[in-house]
């Protein structure tokens, strides 16, 4: 699934194609991805509304409206949002969820293979409902290593867990928490409370660079995930942990190891430096 670095590339590649824009036309081919709208009154809506602003809140993409409603898109594993200044191949309409035409003459596709992903459109009072059950931006200035260490205190839980739960830190995925791990040498399956001042600044330190130098290649691509251009991202070339398990660990040779055993999601890491 996109994590913090791809739907931040993703919007900003977005924002100079459609904010401004009027939607002149709106087809939905899928209805199993839409959450607490119908498709008639999704598609009376976008239909002559004009895009406000594009931002990103934790892995989702939100869409801004005159009046204050949003369109929130969640992607999940196979999901992509494009804007085309040419006409879609076949394939591209056969994985068409929704499909914006803008007034610039240029085409909105939010593609999704598997369907994994979600569409909501909101008011402003179902907005802050659902924006008060994430939790805070790590990229914000305000997300500091005492606000981290305050989201890990009293938990018992893998510190891995607690960094990829939504409502802890959002944007941290799999890649990312392995990796922010791995750069604060600290075991992925320690109990989150038991971090000292010194490791969670580490750590904080961690997320933040890696989530940034992720975002300026572009994100991570193995095989979906695409920019808002199309094109794949290069984080990938750069990975210390993730997806390298068996191979030596670069920073001291050891073999890295991999496990399924703390979250049942592959889990990475060099055992001599993370031990």
């Amino acid at each position: 699934m996109p994590e913090l670095p791809e739907v931040e590339t993703i919007v900003r590649d977005l924002r100079p194609r459609m904010v401004g824009k009027r939607i002149t036309a709106a087809t939905l081919s899928k209805t199993d991805v839409l959450r607490k709208v119908s498709k008639p009154a999704l598609l009376k809506f976008l239909r002559g509304s004009r895009i406000t602003a594009i931002t990103r809140r934790a892995k989702h993409a939100v869409f801004h409206f005159a009046g204050g409603r949003r369109m929130v898109i969640r992607l999940g594993m196979t999901g992509a949002l494009v804007v085309y200044n040419r006409a879609l191949t076949p394939d591209e309409v056969k994985y068409s969820v929704l499909l914006l035409e803008l007034t610039s003459r240029s085409r909105f596709v939010y593609r999704d293979i598997r369907r994994f992903g979600a569409i909501y459109l909101l008011d402003q009072a179902a907005w802050t409902k659902y924006d008060a059950r994430l939790g805070p931006e790590p990229l914000d200035p305000a997300f500091t290593p005492e606000v981290l260490g305050a989201q890990l205190a009293g938990s018992r839980a893998a510190v891995k867990k607690v960094i990829m739960d939504q409502a802890k830190v959002v944007g941290v995925g799999n890649i990312y928490a392995n990796e922010a791990l791995f750069t604060a040498r600290i075991d992925p399956s320690r109990p989150a409370s038991s971090l000292d001042g010194r490791e969670v600044r580490a750590l904080h330190r961690a997320i933040v660079a890696i989530l940034e130098r992720a975002i300026k290649a572009e994100g991570t691509t193995f095989r979906d995930y695409r920019t808002g251009t199309g094109q794949p991202g290069s984080y990938q070339l750069r990975l210390n942990v993730y997806g390298r398990g068996g191979e030596p660990c670069r920073r001291c040779g050891h073999r890295l190891v991999t496990t399924h055993s703390i979250d049942a999601r592959a889990t990475t890491m060099c055992p001599w430096c993370q031990g």
